[in-house]
């Protein structure tokens, strides 16, 4: 069954390729006036950090907003179709590390994609100001997670590598939220694994249920932004080519380093970011 996940993944990864490919081809001409060196800097850093735990999602809304490489508007769709080759690169290298039932693989997997299809539908038809509130909500679910997992108020004892009944339907219902949530900004890593370990889950199982729930619910999300014309074509773009770099370095060459010190000044940039944003909002009224 691992098997058969990965050859979906690398099916996922061809056939994004061909439809970012296809978009940017047809725009070449009417691409956004944004900088090829900042964004690609910015794809890089987090997704070499997003492999060693950090997460992207919050810190790429920050770097994003902080350099002006997008409108407030785009930043999700954006964030999601410049993330989904590097997301799926991840999971394509570490779906076959640790040892997960199938059925809870595939239960979390697809709950996740039909939230994520769900929620590209919702964000894309916001206004500006809806976006950056949600945003500013988002950041602060995500700050509040991390800051959780800092003070070690969420810990993951247990020792199952799958999970049934009640609880799997739990795991489902929550996945297919925390889904929709992705598309609007809220990174899946933290809230994921804290349901992971709130279902007794051990904590090993954490990482292939995280990424492979990302992995399954950007290609269509993303490709509901495509579509929609929701998104950034060049800063995506620019974003994702670095980023598969970054992402094979980050899990074949450094595969770890002491982030204790950048996770909170991560978390502090999170925190500003999403007040700005809010009162951005309140002052635009």
């Amino acid at each position: 069954m691992v098997n058969i996940i990965w050859i979906i993944l690398v099916l996922f990864a061809i056939w994004f390729i061909y439809v970012l490919g296809a978009d940017i081809i047809k725009h070449k001409n009417n691409l956004e006036k944004v900088s090829w060196v900042k964004t690609g800097i910015i794809g890089f850093v987090v997704n070499f950090f997003d492999v060693l735990g950090i997460g992207a999602f919050a810190p790429q809304t920050a770097l994003l907003k902080f350099t002006k490489q997008t409108a407030d508007k785009l930043i999700p769709g954006t964030m999601n179709v410049a993330n989904t080759l590097p997301v799926l690169i991840q999971a394509i290298i570490f779906i076959q590390v640790v040892e997960v039932e199938p059925l809870t693989l595939i239960v979390m997997f697809l709950t996740a994609m039909g939230g994520a299809i769900l929620g590209a539908d919702i964000i894309g038809k916001l206004s500006e100001r809806n976006i950056r509130l949600t945003i500013s909500v988002a950041l602060l679910i995500t700050a509040g997670f991390m800051f959780a997992n800092k003070m070690q108020w969420i810990q993951g004892e247990g020792v199952a590598i799958g999970i049934h009944g009640w609880k799997l339907v739990i795991a489902g219902v929550v996945n297919f939220i925390l889904g929709a949530m992705m598309t609007a900004g809220v990174g899946l890593y933290a809230p994921c694994m804290a349901l992971v370990y709130l279902l007794g889950l051990s904590p090993q199982v954490a990482f292939p249920i995280m990424m492979g729930s990302c992995a399954f619910l950007m290609p269509p999300a993303s490709y509901k932004f495509i579509k929609s014309g929701a998104y950034n074509k060049k800063a995506a773009l620019g974003m994702a080519i670095p980023s598969i770099l970054a992402v094979l370095i980050a899990a074949f060459i450094i595969k770890s380093m002491p982030l204790d010190t950048l996770r909170w000044l991560v978390l502090i940039i999170i925190v500003y970011t999403s007040v700005s944003m809010f009162w951005t909002t309140i002052k635009n009224k």
